[in-house]
């Protein structure tokens, strides 16, 4: 099984990571930036609309 991964962006920070779509919650709860603590909607992390597509996959 080949792992997938989606790229995040902080809209308040700026700060890039990747998470695996299966571990992340809900697109529509709530998701805090881990450096700034900003906190928004998982949906507004996602880098791509690619991204968003490939969590809404795992849900």
């Amino acid at each position: 099984m080949v792992d997938a991964f989606v790229r995040l962006v902080c809209p308040e920070c700026g700060k890039e990571w990747q998470e695996n779509p299966a571990d992340l919650q809900d697109l529509r709860s709530n998701f805090s930036c881990s450096a700034c603590h900003a906190t928004r909607r998982l949906t507004e992390f996602m880098r791509t609309e690619r991204d968003l597509e490939a969590v809404k996959q795992f849900q």
